[in-house]
């Protein structure tokens, strides 16, 4: 029965199961694992003259008047009492069947939110249902549950459809994938007891652990989701321990020229990194690392190093970035590095001329462009490589799994599958990365370059801009350079474009003796070029700048950061925007300048930013404030959210998945069977 399509269900004809599709539900089983959201209470009559506004609950009574009111717009008005006091229902959708149906004297039961009303408590089109003469005023025996919704699909449809799933499961409870061993262990209930529970709990039940998803019946769920979608990811990781790759073992002699040449020495966690990168490249398997390090730490040079191992060894390399404004810093940097080894990088993005595109296309597919550097239209039709054996993604948050997998394959042929290396300046806690990159080996760069100072960090209201503006002088007046920023504000170009200008104005006027600069979006490339180039040269002292500054950037000399409305950005993009500083010899300093009053997260924000400078901290708590949908990208790249886990509120369970995983990976079909359970037979990660 559980197994069957929900046609077979009472009450599903074809096109409500093609609404159903919509909620990932195909068979009977699928019901029992759509999860509630939210629960209401249902279980108690709660009397009128006991009501406060903003309370969700059931209450009783008889029918004084029912009238059609034109206030504004048309409005049934539905006023009960029940000896304690009165409540009026309100409806502005309503049918001349509805209006017939409230007679004077007749009782009602209804739930919904009560609201302030003129001189009364209202409730705005609640459920309800009219009584019979003699019929009781029914309450549930548990609390109700409130299901994700789809077009179409009213709750009371998805719980008659949930107490079949359920009254079929008592038949055939669904199978027990988990260790016994692993339930014991955790104390966990059983499979069927804990969707039960979920689904139907009692009046009793501790609604505000449910609501907080750390009940018992939830952790179970949870557990098992995060154990498939770690298998989903772990079985990418093994696929790719069977493929080929071309072993990239020669070229050690012009990375040690390269090394040698650069006119820094590198950390040692970078030439630790090297080196693991270096022995993965080596492997006739394809390497697949994420390597982490904070702003500034140095990842893009350790990847130059990647780069150039692997084209002495007469293959081709394709670095992606999410953006033109850090690709392009990439392409100038490799440009810089590799044009006096004679390598000539190129260029591909989706806003080039046609003919540069096209002369840049055929350098690539005859092996002429040894090293191409672009942004997401290096994945996209027309483009072929000829020998593609690296690939390279920075920022690999902002894609998804689909997206690495989509330029991986561009690199797929007769000699075996791409080296991928993908890079990130957000560090990524380590519960979070063991759940979402469990098809990666991990290395950090967790070592700044010797002689940086932590960046000094302060929070004021922007009523003190005046005294930042004095600070500014003075800091240019020691050498000094500062950067201005202002956040791009909504999703406009345009008030992003007059907030700089604004801000621009501002300083030219106050500090007439000072060379100020602006870059903003709606600037030509050419013209932003050319005024980030004379801010490194020393000819522009301020830089008013948007958040295009915010990654490629190194001016050793800025040691002033200000940021306008600190309060509207997150902690990551804030701690991306300070990582611009810092960079030289001198004690630099971040001013974060906010509009009052501020909200609780926005204070949280600026707190943490205030008292540390390490990544990983701010990142700790970006993904507490923000969640880690936020943190990864997902809303972005449509990597799968999680039904029941939440990866904040669960990370104690990953170490026990890992060592769950690594028993169940003995039982390829028990952990085909998770992974089916959770997330279908597609596999949402990709399949290759």
């Amino acid at each position: 029965m559980l197994s069957n399509d929900l046609t077979s269900l009472k009450g599903v004809g074809p096109a409500l199961a093609k609404k159903l599709e919509k909620l990932g539900l195909h068979i009977v089983e699928d019901l029992l694992f759509l999860l509630p959201l939210r629960y209401e209470d249902r279980t108690q009559l709660v009397r009128i003259g006991a009501l406060e506004a903003g309370q969700r609950c059931l209450v009783s009574g008889e029918i004084l008047l029912a009238e059609v009111a034109y206030r504004g717009r048309r409005n049934l008005l539905v006023r009960i009492s029940d000896g304690s006091g009165q409540l009026t229902l309100r409806f502005f959708h309503f049918s001349r069947q509805q209006q017939a149906q409230f007679q004077a004297g007749m009782h009602v039961t209804c739930f919904g939110e009560v609201r302030r009303g003129k001189g009364a408590f209202e409730m705005i089109h609640p459920e309800y249902r009219l009584l019979r003469e003699g019929q009781d005023s029914a309450t549930n025996d548990a609390l109700t549950p409130i299901y994700p919704a789809t077009e179409g699909v009213q709750q009371g449809r998805l719980r008659y459809l949930t107490d079949q799933a359920l009254h079929a499961m008592q038949k055939e409870p669904p199978a027990e994938l988990l260790p016994e061993a692993v339930t014991q262990k955790l104390g966990m209930p059983s499979l069927a007891d804990a969707i039960r529970y979920l689904h139907r709990p009692p009046p009793d039940a501790d609604v505000e652990t449910l609501q907080n998803g750390t009940h018992a019946c939830q952790q179970r769920l949870a557990f098992e989701e995060l154990l498939a979608h770690y298998l989903s990811l772990r079985s990418l990781r093994a696929l790719a321990e069977t493929e080929d790759a071309i072993a990239l073992d020669d070229g050690g002699e012009q990375v040690r020229g390269f090394i040698d040449g650069l006119p820094f020495r590198l950390t040692g966690a970078q030439q630790r990194v090297v080196d693991e990168i270096l022995a993965d490249l080596a492997r006739a398997h394809p390497m697949m690392r994420l390597v982490q390090g904070d702003v500034g730490s140095g990842k893009t040079v350790v990847a130059a190093i990647a780069c150039l191992k692997a084209i002495a060894c007469g293959v081709q390399v394709a670095i992606m970035a999410p953006t033109e404004i850090l690709a392009e810093q990439h392409w100038r940097n490799f440009c810089a590095w590799f044009q006096p080894l004679g390598i000539e990088p190129a260029w591909l993005s989706g806003s080039q001329k046609a003919a540069a595109r096209r002369q840049a296309l055929e350098a690539i597919a005859d092996g002429g462009a040894q090293l191409v550097v672009g942004t997401h239209a290096l994945f996209q039709e027309g483009v072929a490589f000829e020998r593609l054996a690296l690939v390279v993604i920075d920022e690999q948050h902002r894609f998804g799994v689909h997206q690495r997998m989509a330029l991986r394959d561009k690199g797929v042929g007769a000699q075996g599958h791409p080296h991928q290396l993908v890079m990130t300046a957000t560090p990524i806690p380590r519960t979070l990365a063991m759940a979402a990159y469990a098809d990666l080996d991990t290395s950090v760069i967790d070592e700044l370059p010797p002689g940086r100072q932590p960046v000094t960090t302060i929070a004021i209201p922007s009523t003190r801009r005046g005294e930042i503006v004095e600070r500014v002088r003075a800091a240019v007046a020691e050498g000094q350079q500062a950067y201005w920023v202002c956040p791009l504000i909504g999703e406009s170009d345009v008030l992003d474009y007059e907030a700089a200008e604004k801000s621009y104005a501002m300083l030219t006027e106050a500090l007439p003796e000072l060379r100020v600069g602006l870059i903003h979006g709606r600037m030509r490339q050419v013209e932003k070029d050319k005024g980030m180039q004379a801010f490194k040269e020393g000819l522009i002292q301020v830089l008013v700048a948007t958040t295009v500054i915010e990654v490629g950037v190194d001016v050793p000399n800025a040691s002033l950061m200000i940021v306008e409305n600190a309060e509207r950005m997150g902690l990551s993009q804030l701690h991306q925007l300070r990582g611009r500083v810092g960079r030289g010899a001198a004690q630099s300093h971040c001013v974060l300048l906010y509009k009052g009053p501020l909200g609780r997260i926005a204070k949280e924000r600026l707190a943490v930013l205030r008292n540390t400078n390490d990544g990983f901290v701010v990142a700790q708590r970006d993904l507490e404030l923000r969640g880690p949908g936020e943190l990864l990208g997902t809303r972005q790249t449509g990597l799968p959210d999680y039904r029941v886990a939440n990866l904040v509120r669960d990370a104690e369970l990953m170490p026990q998945v890992q060592v769950t995983a690594a028993e169940i990976g003995r039982s390829p079909a028990r952990a085909a069977a998770i992974v089916r359970r959770w997330l279908g037979d597609a596999g949402r990660y990709g399949k290759v």
